[in-house]
């Protein structure tokens, strides 16, 4: 796919990207599925099954369907666990260095996640990273779907042409976002996702972030 402008603006995912919490989020999946005798998955066991909305991601781990109230029973559970396992993970280790880059480039960004506005904002205040960012938006509806509408509203606040946006995120969901709304994504393998997994849409696949914004 050819652009012909280039990137002004970032948008960065925050969980798996930026924050890197995958042994919290594999942590709290093994809790949440140990009252159902499922084995502890390790981090590439979770990779390989993983996938969004969550809520499939527990179908395929259960091999059924949820049943009705099941999944806002996994969620809560899930989250209970995970706030609790988060407090030991820290950023990516490029993050710092890569968001003062960009900005020194004299490109601004923003930071569009799904986990819930209400922790988001706080939590990236902890690091003191929140003045990197134009906006930072989290979930402020029910969790689990897709990101898609959720980048519509973000690049629409921001008012900039989604033609010079770089999505930089660690699922094919960012990536979907990203193109739903005519922006660019590149993917990050410190996520969720397996290597393969996020090559199958063909936009650029890396391993740092640093790698990242030689994209933008």
């Amino acid at each position: 796919m050819r652009h012909d402008k280039s990137t002004t603006h970032i948008v960065w995912d925050w969980n798996g990207t930026l924050f890197h919490d995958i042994e919290a989020v594999v942590g709290a999946t093994n809790e949440v599925f140990r009252p159902y005798g499922l084995p502890a998955l390790t981090a590439d066991g979770f990779r390989e099954v993983y996938t969004r909305p969550i809520w499939l991601l527990y179908e395929r781990m259960l091999g059924r369907s949820l049943r009705d109230g099941e999944w806002a029973l996994l969620d809560t559970a899930f989250h209970e666990h995970y706030h609790r396992l988060m407090l030991d993970c820290g950023l990516a280790g490029d993050c710092r260095t890569s968001l003062t880059e960009w900005e020194r480039a004299g490109g601004s960004q923003s930071l569009l996640s799904m986990w819930t506005h209400e922790r988001l904002v706080p939590k990236v205040a902890e690091f003191g990273i929140d003045p990197h960012f134009r906006r930072i938006d989290g979930l402020r509806a029910a969790a689990g779907g897709h990101k898609a509408e959720h980048m519509v509203a973000h690049i629409a606040a921001l008012d900039v042409d989604p033609a010079e946006v770089l999505v930089i995120g660690d699922s094919l969901d960012d990536a979907h976002a990203a193109l739903h709304v005519g922006a660019r994504a590149v993917l990050y393998t410190g996520g969720m996702s397996l290597r393969t997994e996020l090559e199958t849409l063909g936009v650029p696949v890396v391993d740092t972030l640093a790698e990242a914004l030689g994209y933008a």
